[in-house]
């Protein structure tokens, strides 16, 4: 059977061997490559129902054979804000790479024209077989504790890589999570994805009551399922953390086999009171949870990150947690501490000592942190050489929670209380102060690791770093230079340095120290700055042949998008006018932060809006 794509036709089924529409005469040969199969949802004559979803078989590309399934979502309603959905849908699966996402190209978006006069909309996509989790949990109910935390580590893996490709979902909830037959999750419909990018960032308003916005009021297209949004979206102003908050809701329903809406909400807080009907969830995961659905997005972690290093903890958590309620660990510890404080039980004070350290370590991990520096507090007065060891397990601590610029800064805070002579705990904590935009912070700490360590590439590195954010050029060089002065392993120094003299124009020295420190490592991610350099530098030059090379090389090494913004003039001076479409299009849609490349990105526009 195949079907008619126009909405208005009266007969849409048609035979197989058909090639035309028997009933309005429009081509059931879709773009001379698509046949649709069957519809997807219902093909109602419904004004709210602006898409019609058909399964399609697709013959136009060899990697989409008769045995790969495909679906075709067709726009109706081509009013602009639906228009400019579907394009932004069509945007997200080409940048957003993940086996658990359709995959779509730029060549699967497109528009058809039927007999009837309007212009259609068409996205093609893959398939992702299996049952969504609305209809799985409704058949299976509650999931145990351990598959939760399986399930969860699976879906925020693939919103890290929505995230970091500056997309965010908008519309979590089970029914768009599919559990396809290998028992892998998948993420399916984009239709509702924003772009993050500065601008918007800005617009929204404080990021909806967190104490990082900038700039005023900005209404945006609301995308509201009614128990998963969050307020902040409801209102217009969906940040990242927004997905974090319906993940949170999404897993309440999966651990209790209830919908939303039959819970209550506490009357002081409104945070749904739930966990009576999951008593398969120990405390950790289920405040974790918690911490998912906090009403303000600045109250939940702040990125896919932090949550999967949470995750990763989670496990020793719920262990610790139990042991730390057990009747066992409470006499046990009373017991220990008690032979470490009586005076003449000298046999038992390195066993107790030991004990106290390592139970003041299951207590933070726990997030106990009075309980644990008590214990810390017996043990180091039993042994002070005990103190480095807990020194280390802070800055460890620190380490794993770096994307997480508070909580890594109390804990890099521990480690120097309780080893004041470590320079790499001063070096780091400048780094978190940094993120904190703390200056004050930064250059004390600085000037701390350097009285400790005047051979500190890492610091003078990561001064020069604070220095350029700061916009102080010439410091920045400096410290740059002093890092490479101390060190051949300075090499993120080096292309820091090469970067800026491109800046300044200084386009030979930048050529120089990119060719001479090549041959020094083998990180990909260097070489590819350094190749990106050199590509700058020749197209500075006017030496177009060998810019276009090095840059191709910076590309091939990590897919620089200041690479790929440098290509798309290279490419254009040359007259590649169909290639530099591509290269100016990831320069405009792909993750960057350099200044550069927010100058470069304008210069397109601009030329782009005088056109």
């Amino acid at each position: 059977m195949n079907y008619c794509i126009n909405p208005f036709c009266p007969q849409r089924q048609n035979d197989d061997n058909l090639d035309t529409c028997q009933a309005c005469g429009t081509s059931l040969l879709i773009n001379n490559r698509i046949r649709l199969l069957k519809p997807l949802k219902p093909l109602a004559d419904n004004p709210e129902n602006y898409f019609d979803v058909f399964e399609v078989h697709d013959v136009g590309i060899q990697r989409n054979s008769a045995s790969k399934r495909r679906v075709m979502k067709v726009l109706k309603w081509n009013t602009p804000k639906l228009v400019k959905l579907i394009e932004q849908e069509s945007i997200s699966l080409r940048l957003i790479h993940h086996p658990s996402i359709p995959k779509s190209t730029l060549d699967d978006f497109f528009t058809f024209v039927p007999t009837s006069p309007l212009t259609l909309y068409c996205l093609v996509m893959d398939k992702i077989e299996g049952e969504n989790l609305e209809q799985w949990s409704e058949s299976n109910g509650a999931i145990s504790q351990s598959l939760a935390l399986e399930w969860l580590q699976q879906l925020v893996e693939i919103l890290d890589t929505v995230h970091r490709t500056e997309f965010f979902h908008r519309d979590i909830k089970p029914s768009n999570i599919i559990l396809q037959p290998d028992h892998k999750l998948a993420l399916v419909d984009f239709g509702t994805t924003r772009r993050v990018t500065n601008t918007y960032l800005a617009k929204v308003s404080g990021s909806g009551g967190t104490d990082t916005g900038i700039g005023g009021r900005y209404e945006i297209t609301a995308v509201i399922t009614p128990r998963y949004t969050p307020l902040e979206q409801i209102e217009g102003q969906a940040v990242p953390q927004s997905d974090f908050f319906a993940l949170g809701r999404t897993f309440v329903q999966l651990v209790t086999g209830i919908q939303l809406m039959d819970f209550p909400k506490d009357n002081q807080t409104g945070n749904l009171i739930w966990r009576d009907k999951a008593l398969q969830i120990d405390k950790p995961f289920a405040d974790f949870i918690d911490e998912l659905m906090a009403f303000l997005p600045g109250q939940r972690p702040q990125t896919t990150k932090v949550i999967l290093q949470r995750l990763e903890e989670l496990p020793q958590q719920i262990k610790n947690y139990k042991l730390a309620n057990s009747k066992l660990f409470k006499y046990s510890k009373y017991t220990l501490i008690g032979l470490g404080i009586v005076g003449g039980v000298f046999l038992f004070l390195p066993l107790a000592a030991n004990y106290l350290v390592a139970q003041g370590r299951k207590l933070e991990a726990v997030n106990n942190s009075q309980g644990a520096q008590e214990l810390f507090g017996w043990a180091t007065k039993i042994d002070p050489q005990l103190k480095l060891s807990i020194a280390e397990f802070y800055f460890n601590k620190a380490s794993r929670n770096i994307d997480n610029s508070k909580i890594a800064r109390k804990y890099y805070e521990q480690a120097i209380k309780y080893n004041p002579k470590d320079p790499s705990a001063y070096n780091n904590l400048a780094l978190v102060c940094q993120d904190l935009r703390d200056s004050k912070c930064v250059t004390e700490n600085y000037e701390k690791a350097f009285k400790l360590r005047t051979s500190n590439w890492q610091g003078h590195y990561g001064l020069g770093r604070f220095y350029e954010d700061q916009q102080q050029y010439d410091l920045a060089e400096k410290e740059y230079q002093l890092a490479i002065q101390q060190s051949d392993k300075a090499v993120l120094a080096v292309a820091a340095l090469s970067r800026l003299k491109n800046i300044n124009n200084e386009h030979e020295v930048a050529i120089t120290l990119a060719l001479q420190w090549l041959q020094k490592t083998k990180d990909p991610e260097i070489q590819a700055a350094l190749y990106k350099d050199l590509g700058w530098a020749r197209l500075k030059q006017n030496k177009l042949g060998e810019a276009k090379k090095y840059l191709e090389k910076a590309i091939q090494l990590d897919g620089r998008t200041d690479a790929s913004c440098l290509l798309s003039q290279v490419e254009e001076a040359l007259g590649e006018k169909d290639t530099a479409r591509i290269y100016i299009e990831v320069c405009l849609l792909a993750k960057s932060t350099l200044p550069e490349v927010f100058d470069w990105r304008q210069e397109l526009l601009d030329r782009i809006l005088k056109k």
